[in-house]
């Protein structure tokens, strides 16, 4: 959009050595010029002020990192412009909630409709009959029957999992530039955020895409050998793989977790911004941990708070309910549970993706402002006084 600064990659990042919070000079960039050319740059000639005592005035370097509240800043959007608590980045993502709650509801109750409707009919129609299981079974027959269930709930797992996946990509991408709107106090329109969103749809599939098949590869080299090997050293060998590539997998996941922002706002390629992520994680990755770690646990509370109700209304209005799935699986649940259990999904992504989405978004802004002097782009950018272009 032609009203709104972009976020571009700085050129040489001090990710790449430069010491965190110490900006560079750069050109002046035109708080309302076209997308892609917010970089690190100093307040313009004459603007520049010493740090003060507190090393909270403009041109300070940024406290390091924390978890707490920091002194007050310029606030012309949903967070103040300087390196951010955690609680302030949770603040920014339900404040962008209710300042766009029209955007941010039209975006993520639709999808979340759509999506719930479509595992809906999948789970009714186009799921296959779970195996049969002979509870008396020993032997190989028993590790047989295991194999069996265990493939079954993966492929009765997989479709639902590709939709909600796509739902991610669409919301994330939409959220994003909602939030990088919501940060400099502009308003945005559901149309504005589309229109800038859906150039960077495919590669932000790509990116997802990339991501899992990492995973995947992680996940079966290290499970294979045990495989392989069988018996129960197999099993024990296994088992340790599991954790160890479980804790590879969270250090990556990590490590990652800004690339989806990075490629939304700086319009990067895949591999670059997953470079952009590692760059700015690191020196910050058991802060990131401890923020997503957090988040997820707040999201694990909402989907318990509201899932847990609507689980049993859904047991409640439909006969067979519990005893029906606990015997005959899935496939037994009649309309009534689908319907119910669907209206409390949708109620839990429609608060969760947003919240999930703001908070990604502004680790990354919080990054850049602590390594890249991003705040004082955001202050020109937002038109605040003393931080004017150069002419």
């Amino acid at each position: 959009m032609n009203d709104t600064p972009g976020w571009a990659s700085p050129g040489s990042a001090p990710s790449d050595g430069q010491e965190a919070g110490i900006p560079r000079p750069s050109d002046p960039v035109d708080g309302n010029g076209p997308a892609g050319n917010w970089s690190s740059t100093q307040p313009p000639a004459g603007q520049w002020s010493p740090p003060s005592s507190s090393g909270t005035g403009p041109g300070a370097p940024p406290p390091a990192p924390g978890w707490g509240g920091l002194p007050d800043a310029a606030r012309p959007g949903v967070i103040p412009l300087r390196p951010l608590g955690v609680g302030e980045i949770l603040d920014g993502a339900v404040s962008t909630m209710r300042a766009h709650w029209r955007t941010v509801l039209s975006i993520t109750l639709t999808v979340s409709v759509i999506v719930q409707t479509a595992i809906l009919l999948v789970q009714r129609y186009l799921l296959p009959d779970p195996p049969s299981v002979d509870l008396n079974a020993t032997g190989s027959e028993a590790l047989r029957q295991e194999a069996d269930s265990l493939q079954a709930t993966l492929l009765n797992n997989a479709p639902p999992l590709l939709i909600t996946m796509l739902a991610t990509i669409f919301t994330t991408a939409v959220l994003t530039v909602v939030i990088s709107r919501s940060v400099l106090g502009r308003p945005v329109t559901l149309s504005d955020a589309w229109a800038e969103a859906r150039p960077r749809l495919f590669p932000l599939l790509g990116l997802t895409l990339l991501l899992a098949v990492m995973a995947a590869a992680i996940m079966t080299v290290g499970l294979l050998p045990g495989y392989l090997l069988g018996d129960t050293a197999g099993v024990g060998l296994a088992f340790l793989a599991l954790l160890a590539t479980c804790v590879v997998l969270v250090w990556l996941m990590v490590r990652f977790c800004l690339a989806s922002p990075a490629l939304m706002l700086e319009r990067q390629s895949i591999t670059t911004s997953m470079r952009r992520s590692a760059k700015l994680i690191r020196g910050a990755w058991w802060r990131t941990f401890g923020i997503l770690a957090l988040t997820w646990l707040l999201i694990l509370i909402v989907t318990l708070v509201i899932g847990i109700p609507f689980g049993i209304i859904a047991m409640i209005v439909d006969g067979g309910g519990l005893n029906a799935f606990l015997t005959n699986g899935a496939n037994s649940l009649g309309w009534p549970f689908l319907i119910v259990s669907g209206i409390g999904n949708v109620v839990i992504a429609t608060i969760t993706y947003p919240l999930s989405a703001g908070v990604m978004a502004l680790l990354y802004v919080d990054q850049r402002i602590r390594r890249e002097a991003l705040d004082l782009d955001l202050a020109r950018a937002a038109g605040l006084p003393g931080y004017d272009n150069r002419s």
